[in-house]
């Protein structure tokens, strides 16, 4: 396999860690495409005569042509059970949602991860529910794992493809800003949640009344569930460092 001529798509962290596993068991890139933002040259690309296409988290609908183009098409990598939480972001709606997590293996089709699957993977997170990072990092190697074990058998013929079930498809959204808006009248799960499924982009929030009667924005790092009551524990306060919840408070309550 070391022969073969793969163009790699992945414009994320979660792309950086899908090809380091790559690339650590003999399938190097003959191209890296990491910016989703430049326009893709197909005449570029297909003067490469590629064998295989892989998306990892690329930020960009590819065209059907581009999808088409390699002898053995495109795959891409999802950090989900497919068909549950097909979208733009599944780690964010596995955290929020206590879905079981995993990483699926499809070839690509015209429609967003809609295209058969071609190998799937539990992956079991402990603790759970994390950070996003943390989780992020964990799904992504083990879907250059997946990778790597699914490539050659799909290129020998040997990986049969099996339809996603659209009826048993679920959905997350696109993230907005104002999604990450702490409610501290809200279930103490949802919101803990918030802080794990947030904590890289867009970050939790929550607005406090301070003492002098001020209204601050603060950005919640990090929180606890103690005694059926959700808590901030590291907090970063609009204009301020990072500080542990109860400084925070003795200054301004």
């Amino acid at each position: 396999m070391n022969n073969l001529k793969i163009v790699f798509l992945g414009s994320s962290r979660f792309s950086t860690f899908v090809l380091e596993e790559l690339e650590t068991n003999g399938f190097k890139p003959i191209l890296n495409i990491n910016n989703a933002k430049e326009p893709l040259l197909i005449e570029k690309l297909r003067k490469l005569n590629a064998d295989l296409f892989i998306v990892a988290s690329f930020g960009k609908i590819l065209p059907q042509e581009i999808i088409e183009m390699p002898k053995f098409k495109t795959l891409n990598v999802h950090p989900s059970l497919l068909p549950h939480l097909r979208g733009p972001a599944p780690i964010q709606g596995s955290i929020l949602k206590d879905n079981q997590t995993g990483v699926s293996i499809i070839r690509m089709d015209e429609k967003m991860d809609h295209g058969p699957l071609l190998a799937q993977k539990p992956v079991e997170i402990k603790p759970w529910p994390d950070h996003y990072d943390v989780i992020e990092e964990k799904l992504a190697r083990a879907g250059g794992k997946l990778l790597v074990e699914t490539i050659p058998g799909w290129i020998n013929g040997e990986v049969k493809e099996i339809p996603q079930i659209d009826s048993e498809a679920t959905y997350i959204k696109l993230i907005k800003k104002e999604d990450g808006l702490i409610n501290m009248d809200d279930n103490p799960e949802t919101n803990l949640r918030k802080v794990l499924a947030y904590s890289t982009w867009p970050g939790a929030y929550m607005f406090f009344k301070k003492k002098n009667g001020d209204e601050s924005r603060i950005v919640i790092k990090d929180a606890e569930i103690k005694d059926g009551t959700f808590y901030p524990t590291r907090v970063i306060p609009a204009g301020k460092k990072e500080m542990n919840w109860q400084d925070f408070l003795r200054g301004n309550s």
